[in-house]
């Protein structure tokens, strides 16, 4: 008698929240685009959410299974609810993506020089500001008393630079870049050679991690193999490869954010969450005024999956 053949069984589907398409996010959508998803069995959905706040509920819910985002996300989340069951636990950008484009040259820049030039901040958003008034307050000047604009888009933000009505604008990728070829603006701070900062990480529940402990284990293999490949990739390749994702970059511009980004060792070398990085930003919540105390790293980061996906290497 003929046995039937065995039917292959699919792998069961992890729905990823991205909170906002940003040029930094770079490994994460490499991951589909170079198939370490599917290298590693696992099948990933990403579903757009219109804000990080909006994510984290969905997550909370059980709307979907994990997330992109901000540690600063799981700190607020536990300080609300020390209860809570969410956490950190596979680590991609490790230091701050944003930047301070000025109008002039100025080498010499350190963050006490804000204190004399119109400057405007990120709105979108609140860890660079968060990360930067730390900066200012440990180079011993009061982020109050920056002439400082906050509101405006950073592309609202990059025209006025342009037409000199700002001095100085914080950015991401590729505003940055754009001003800097076009010559209308240069770095005069890099928020990244601060050093080690926890900036974005997958997010789950422990609860969700623990029941599906093997699935979300290949997606940390995954995303373990895509920092390896942005790390030894050109950004003209990266740009080639996620233009379909940013149509309204030219490629230049993507492949020349994503060389200064590995330059300046935004993405970790592997997925475990460094505990210096996490502190920092902890303490420039704390110093902003986002978090009333220190929650401990061990409530927010479960860095086993990331040990055992590097313990285990990539093929």
């Amino acid at each position: 008698m003929l046995r039937a053949p065995a039917i292959a069984k699919e792998p069961a589907l992890i729905t990823l929240s991205e909170n906002f398409r940003a040029l930094f996010y770079a490994p994460f959508y490499a991951a589909h685009a170079i198939g370490a998803f599917a290298a590693e069995g696992v099948a990933v959905a990403a579903r757009d959410t219109a804000s990080p706040g909006e994510a984290t509920a969905d997550l909370l819910a059980g709307r979907t299974d994990a997330m992109w985002g901000g540690p600063l996300r799981v700190l607020l989340t536990h300080q609300a609810d020390p209860m809570s069951d969410l956490v950190c636990f596979c680590d991609v950008v490790a230091r701050d993506p944003f930047f301070i484009i000025g109008r002039e040259p100025r080498p010499d820049f350190v963050p006490a020089d804000l204190a004399g030039v119109r400057f405007a901040s990120v709105s979108e958003v609140p860890t660079p500001w968060l990360c930067l008034q730390d900066d200012l307050r440990r180079a011993g000047v009061d982020p109050a008393s920056l002439n400082r604009l906050h509101g405006p888009s950073m592309a609202e933000n990059a025209a006025a630079l342009r037409d000199g009505r700002l001095d100085a604008v914080q950015l991401f990728q590729p505003y940055a870049e754009e001003l800097l070829a076009s010559g209308a603006g240069h770095i005069w701070y890099a928020a990244a050679n601060r050093g080690l900062t926890a900036y974005t990480t997958l997010v789950t529940r422990r609860s969700t991690l623990n029941a599906r402990r093997g699935e979300f284990l290949a997606m940390v293999r995954a995303l373990h193999r895509s920092l390896r490949w942005i790390a030894a990739t050109p950004g003209a390749e990266v740009a080639r490869t996620l233009t379909h994702l940013f149509p309204a970059v030219p490629l230049p511009i993507f492949a020349g954010a994503i060389d200064r980004y590995r330059a300046l060792g935004l993405y970790g070398p592997d997925p475990i969450t460094r505990r210096e990085g996490f502190d920092r930003l902890a303490a420039a919540m704390v110093s902003g005024g986002a978090l009333t105390g220190l929650i401990p790293f061990e409530t927010c980061v479960d860095n086993s999956l990331a040990e055992e996906a590097v313990a285990g290497g990539v093929n």
